[in-house]
């Protein structure tokens, strides 16, 4: 030990030697003072502990003639025991010195990691790592992962990067050189390129698939940059003439479309068939029946009371209550609500909303409103008011807010934005959806109406707008015959490649099954694209839990997550109603499908205290049914799975759809029902109700009425002469003119 601390120079340390070479003021020299070749120090044999090992003195990097050390701490050990005085004075130890980076003969960072640390005790030497620096370096290399994994599953088209990058390596997968355009090649050019290769390839070929997937990805990113760099080179007032040019044109293609509309033609009403109101011969449904319409009463006169005019009721704090999504439209709950009571029979309250409607409602405002929500409640609810009573206000109204629609579709694509303000005609997406894409369930909401907007216009641009988005459609590529939530409506290709039968898919698959009946089915492109979806829906969605209940999963990128949605339970409904339309081996096996998607909902409203269905519920981590998690533990008043019940009891007329209806009348009275109206639950699993003080107006256009239907008898609105929208308004069958004479006489 004394050799050590007076570092003699027979067994002066090889660090000690490797510092003075370091500075110029020694050789290197091997153990015992042998100069090294090349100046490097050797390994020095360690005598602490009563072990001897051989440790490899810290190795400089020479690059270029120039060495560069890692400078760290000083800690006890073979290099810093034996520093001279003067090297520790004013200056970091000596002993603290690491290399960098591996050298050639393998020592420094790269080396430890590499092979340094295998079969070496802690702290042994400069390839080991202290405990600080150990935490930094997994802190760096953790966020690392993190920001790989989060750009991989959450950064806009990162399906495509999945099943492109991640899980198609093999070289033979990988895009041709052929394909990838050059400096100066166009867009065009690799779409003709992409199309001559799907023609010429194997089909089912896995590489042409993948390879036309990554053309098509490295064209869109070339695209956008190309646009980025452009925008970038603009001067300020080049760009700001570009806004005003865009905003001009905008306003140019908002004005073309009202001078179409100089007046609407003559159009002869004729009375609606279903819409008489007799009263069920039971006297225990006609009492429940009468049940569900004094609902409707406390409802609507609260809301009359204490919200007249606004969009909707606050039942607790007794005032109004206006969503965003309404912009400055008013009167959401009366517009909703109108075929309601004019099929319930309350003729004074449908005549107040009547003139209240004609005096108030105003759709000139300066004010961005969701395009789907507007279209739903509004246009579909004025409408089927249209229908039922023959009054012409609201067929004037319904077109009037059609055409102020109409902007919405000024994209490249035609698929038309979420968002628009009513006065500009300026459009836009939600902020947080992928890329700035359109929404499946919102643009492909949007086809009933629009046709019968084309109907009642005479004019087919309503017609021309949502055919030319099934047109979109139809030209992509389905991932496994699925429908992708998002769609970018500038480039007219799919965002993410999350699929959902719940929210932001739901109603899409809907409208297409709704469309071939609405066509008196005679819309067959619309039955094949609702079929294929149905099968592809089936195969990759749709899974039976351990206890037996069939449920519809949700699809991000090809993973599965196991969780329904209360919107995901119309489907039930929608399957059995398609039943008939299938091929006859299917039909059945279509109505039990709904059968079984009935049951499962019934159970998540089953498994609560409420017996009121959460906003969503799951099959993983050994529940089945269950919310598991606090923000999905919410019931706001939706009628999905009394929607089901309605369509189920009318095509099977099995006694129980009517019991499990009662129940929720039951839920709805004894959690629900409050002095001023009708208010939502935060929680369905507390056994203390906790208010969230809206009645939502689809409670009245949607819930009450699935429930007064399903206690009525079947000519009532029967489904062989109406279709109703995804708000439940309901619609005529599109006849020729003929044929609807022939059934009226009927």
């Amino acid at each position: 030990m004394e050799n050590l601390t007076n570092c003699d120079e027979g067994l002066q340390p090889a660090v000690c030697l490797a510092c003075l070479f370091a500075k110029g003021a020694a050789p290197a020299r091997r153990a015992g003072g042998e100069p090294l070749p090349g100046g490097r120090p050797a390994a020095q044999t360690r005598a602490l502990g009563g072990l001897d090992a051989q440790e490899p003195a810290p190795q400089p990097l020479t690059a270029g003639g120039s060495e560069v050390w890692l400078l760290s701490g000083s800690a006890p050990g073979p290099w810093t025991d034996c520093q001279p005085e003067a090297a520790t004075t004013g200056a970091m130890p000596v002993g603290g010195l690491l290399p960098l980076f591996s050298s050639p003969g393998g020592g420094g960072l790269g080396g430890s990691l590499g092979g340094g640390l295998s079969g070496s005790r802690k702290g042994s030497g400069p390839v080991a790592f202290r405990l600080t620096e150990k935490f930094v370096l997994l802190l760096v290399f953790s966020a690392f992962i993190t920001l790989c994994f989060g750009a991989i599953f959450f950064l806009p088209d990162s399906s495509k990067l999945l099943s492109g990058v991640l899980f198609h390596s093999n070289p033979a997968l990988q895009p041709a050189a052929e394909h990838k355009p050059g400096p100066g090649a166009r867009s065009e050019d690799a779409a003709e390129g992409r199309v001559r290769h799907r023609e010429e390839g194997v089909p089912g070929d896995p590489g042409a698939v993948v390879e036309d997937n990554l053309a098509r990805i490295r064209e869109n990113h070339e695209r956008a940059l190309r646009e980025a760099k452009e925008t970038l080179q603009k001067l300020p007032e080049e760009i700001q003439r570009d806004i005003l040019l865009e905003k001009e044109k905008v306003a140019q293609d908002h004005l073309r479309d009202k001078e179409l509309f100089g007046g609407l033609p003559q159009v002869d009403f004729l009375p609606p068939i279903g819409v008489e109101n007799r009263e069920p011969a039971d006297a225990t449904i006609r009492e429940k029946r009468a049940k569900i319409k004094e609902m409707m009463n406390h409802a609507w006169n609260n809301y009359k009371r204490y919200a007249w005019g606004l969009n909707e009721l606050k039942p607790i704090s007794k005032e109004g209550h206006s969503s965003s999504l309404f912009g400055n439209i008013k009167g959401a709950t009366i517009v909703d609500a109108l075929d309601t009571l004019f099929i319930m029979g309350m003729k004074t309250e449908f005549q107040e909303a009547k003139s209240w409607i004609k005096k108030y409602l105003d759709f000139n405002v300066n004010a961005e409103v969701s395009v789907f929500e507007v279209n739903i409640r509004f246009v579909g609810g004025l409408l089927s008011a249209y229908y039922l009573s023959g009054e012409e206000i609201f067929r004037k109204k319904a077109v009037e807010l059609g055409v102020k629609l109409l902007p919405a579709f000024h994209t490249p694509s035609g698929i038309p934005w979420a968002l628009l303000n009513m006065k500009s005609g300026i459009g836009r997406n939600w902020p947080w959806a992928s890329g700035g894409s359109s929404i499946l369930a919102e643009f492909g909401t949007l086809h009933l109406e629009f046709m019968h907007l084309s109907h009642l216009s005479g004019n087919p641009i309503f017609a021309e707008k949502v055919m030319n988005i099934r047109t979109v459609l139809n030209k992509l590529e389905k991932p496994e015959g699925l429908y992708p939530n998002y769609l970018n409506p500038s480039s007219g290709q799919w965002g993410q490649h999350h699929v959902s039968v719940g929210g932001l898919g739901d109603s899409f698959y809907e409208y297409l099954l709704k469309a071939w009946l609405m066509s008196d089915k005679t819309d067959i492109e619309a039955k094949k694209m609702y079929f294929d979806a149905v099968r592809a829906i089936e195969t990759h969605l749709i899974r039976k839990s351990s206890g037996g209940l069939t449920y519809i999963a949700e699809w991000k990128g090809g993973l599965l997550e196991h969780k329904m949605g209360h919107l995901t339970c119309f489907a039930g409904g929608m399957f059995a109603l398609g039943a008939d339309g299938a091929p006859e081996t299917l039909a059945q096996h279509y109505l039990e499908l709904g059968a079984e998607i009935a049951r499962t909902c019934h159970e998540s409203y089953n498994r609560t205290f409420m017996k009121l269905g959460p906003e969503a519920f799951r099959f993983d981590g050994g529940v089945e049914a269950i919310a598991t998690r606090q923000n999905e533990k919410y019931y706001i008043l939706r009628p999905e799975v009394i929607e089901t019940y309605m369509y189920m009891w009318r095509l099977t007329h099995d006694p129980k759809y009517r019991t499990w209806a009662w129940e929720a009348v039951e839920a709805l009275e004894n959690h629900c029902r409050v002095n001023g109206g009708y208010s939502g639950l935060r929680d369905v699993y507390f056994a203390s109700e906790s208010y969230d003080d809206v009645q939502q107006s689809f409670f009245l256009a949607e819930t009450l009425k699935y429930l007064y239907l399903i206690f009525s008898d079947d000519d009532l609105l029967p489904l062989e002469h109406w279709v109703f929208n995804t708000e439940a308004h309901p619609f005529p069958i599109l006849r020729d003119e003929k044929k609807e004479i022939e059934v009226k006489e009927k």
